[in-house]
């Protein structure tokens, strides 16, 4: 049975547990994310690093288990579909959206920074490659009010520009992050305080030596 309550200033999780066909991909997973922390989720492929932000996101519920949620929670999740767009609507129009406290102007100024430029503005998300597709949908997110960014692999499809420029504007975000990322330059960059390492739901500090199990995974 899913079962959501409220606490103040975190997300917890208690014995979360997900299958598909017959098949256990989070197996009774408890974890806390407290208010600006980053937490990167480590595994081999399969070990339901994806499943889990799925389920923190409310894309999808656990079989069984408790998501406690903190009071005043806003939760922006990227996912590597880039599901999150609007692909009829312009690169603009979906920052717009995203951020309903700005002004057109502001909104031309960050996508700036995540380098759209001029015309590019104006183009249908549906016709962005893959790595435009990531800075857009990031750029939404870093201007969102959201207080917990849940990240599935953000560096991906990134040239070396787009993904310094990408990794900046997320080592100055405040809130908190849970992080799944192959990338260990990326993990490194971020910084994150503790890791949770699945199928398991093993919490540790985070050291370098977990970036051999991020390029493994």
């Amino acid at each position: 049975m899913y079962k959501a309550t409220i606490l103040n200033g975190i997300i917890h999780t208690k014995a979360l547990q997900k299958s598909y066909k017959g098949r256990t991909v989070v197996n009774n997973v408890s974890v806390t994310v407290k208010q600006g922390e980053i937490v990167g989720l480590l595994g081999p492929n399969g070990a339901g690093k994806t499943t889990l932000l799925r389920i923190l996101a409310g894309v999808d519920k656990p079989d069984t288990g408790e998501v406690v949620e903190g009071h005043g929670l806003k939760v922006g999740y990227y996912a590597q579909e880039h599901e999150t767009l609007r692909v009829q609507d312009s690169v603009l129009q979906n920052m717009v959206s995203a951020a309903a406290h700005m002004t057109e102007t502001e909104c031309r100024k960050v996508l700036g920074s995540f380098l759209f430029s001029g015309d590019d503005v104006l183009k249908p998300a549906g016709v962005l490659s893959g790595g435009e597709k990531t800075r857009l949908a990031l750029a939404m997110l870093v201007v969102s009010s959201a207080n917990v960014l849940l990240l599935d692999e953000p560096t991906n499809n990134l040239d070396p520009v787009s993904r310094e420029e990408i990794l900046g504007a997320l080592a100055s975000y405040k809130g908190s992050v849970v992080l799944v990322s192959h990338d260990p330059g990326a993990v490194e960059a971020l910084n994150p305080e503790r890791v949770l390492i699945l199928p398991d739901g093993i919490e540790d500090h985070w050291n370098k030596e977990y970036a051999d199990l991020i390029e493994l995974a």
